[in-house]
């Protein structure tokens, strides 16, 4: 029996930007999928996300004292 990492209480939810939305992201604060920090295509928090080089993961993070902020990574092999 495999566990699911992405259930795991410390795992942040991991979710793959559609391309229109990754176009809105980087031309908002006018930046290129390279200078996003990067996430391997492997990591074992974007397993079932079916993703390719390239693609950009949202990553959210939830505080009881800032609420909810988000961290962006673009898939790369490995």
């Amino acid at each position: 029996m495999a566990f699911d990492l992405s259930k795991h209480l410390f795992v942040p939810k991991h979710s793959k930007l559609k391309d229109t939305e990754k176009e809105k992201l980087l031309q908002e604060f006018h930046l290129s999928k390279k200078v996003l920090p990067k996430i391997f295509q492997s990591d074992p928090a974007i397993a079932k996300l079916e993703v390719k080089p390239g693609d950009v993961i949202k990553v959210e993070r939830e505080s009881k004292t800032a609420g909810a902020s988000f961290y962006y990574r673009t898939v790369i092999e490995g």
